[in-house]
């Protein structure tokens, strides 16, 4: 149709130089009226690089705000180097995360980019025992030489339970996932060294660290809010169970009595009232920077972003 040979219309198509801007507009035109898109797996199977243009994304929960951030920052990316992106949910299924591995790398996925669930990462070795370029994000395996991009979550929680022992609170309850999740061990430790810092012993009738799943995070709550002697402040260890407090709080009359402080940002956080005091995280940095990691044969190492105390109400009700 636009009456040159193929290797014109493969310069054209591909941005090499050495056509004129005229023939470059007759093949462009073609393409338009003839529906035409490059065969991406056959440009693969062409190419001496073996690239594909392609990214598998591994996460918890892609539909959980903090992981949709994320997930963004690495489209943000991959949209301006022409890379598409392929996305699963583990649900921290080690058994789904594993086929799911193995599925992006029987496609070429030029990099895995993963929220590792499987404390142990043996499939993460072989992808790399392969040539594969894997790039981690959120957590981090022992022994794992791959470029990482994390925050620093025992600082973050850190600074939020100073706040709240600043504002006198001594029994500050602690509402985690489960300790077996890089996150949650980090958060916790935090705490541990908030308390200690402070002199304050810790007391494990205050400390909630289990699986969350259906109505788990808001009997944690209920249990602490019980006790003899009930805590003064509680912080969250994750969005979900920050939103759980919240609920339980107003519904019992408590949320101008009991200070509370969470872990993750999350929509509408500073309309409630009191508006929610978080440790903010930057997701969508944090997703972006793994695709330029990725994108990056030379990059390695751990790269931290910076979480941010917001305060917005409910972290500075005085004990």
């Amino acid at each position: 149709m636009a009456g040159v040979s193929f290797k014109t219309v493969s310069r054209v198509v591909n941005g090499e130089p050495g056509v004129s801007s005229a023939v470059t507009d007759r093949v462009r035109e073609a393409a338009a009226a003839l529906g035409y898109r490059p065969n991406a797996a056959a440009t693969a199977l062409r190419r001496a690089d073996g690239r594909t243009a392609t990214f598998g994304v591994l996460l918890e929960d892609a539909g959980n705000h903090f992981f949709a951030m994320l997930l963004r920052g690495i489209e943000d990316v991959a949209r301006e180097r022409g890379v598409a992106v392929f996305t699963s949910s583990t649900d921290l299924d080690f058994a789904r995360e594993r086929e799911m591995t193995a599925a992006y790398v029987a496609r070429q996925v030029d990099a895995l980019i993963t929220a590792p669930s499987d404390s142990a990462g043996e499939h993460l070795r072989r992808v790399i025992a392969q040539g594969r370029r894997v790039v981690l994000v959120d957590r981090t395996l022992d022994g794992l030489d791959v470029p990482t991009v994390l925050v620093d979550n025992a600082l973050g929680t850190r600074t939020a339970v100073d706040h709240l022992i600043a504002r006198g609170h001594r029994r500050i309850g602690f509402l985690g996932r489960d300790p077996s999740i890089y996150t949650s061990r980090g958060r916790y430790a935090g705490y541990v060294e908030a308390l200690t810092g402070a002199g304050i012993t810790v007391d494990p009738s205050l400390v909630h660290r289990e699986g969350f799943t259906g109505s788990s995070p808001r009997a944690a709550i209920e249990r602490l809010l019980d006790l003899p002697d009930p805590p003064t402040a509680l912080f969250t260890g994750q969005d979900v169970i920050t939103m759980t407090a919240v609920s339980v709080l107003q519904r019992r009359g408590l949320s101008d009595r009991v200070a509370l402080v969470g872990f993750d940002d999350f929509e509408l956080a500073d309309l409630l009232q009191p508006g929610v005091t978080v440790v903010a995280q930057d997701p969508r940095r944090i997703g972006a920077l793994a695709a330029e990691l990725a994108l990056d044969p030379a990059g390695s190492g751990v790269h931290l972003v910076p979480t941010q105390l917001i305060e917005r109400g409910s972290g500075e009700i005085p004990a």
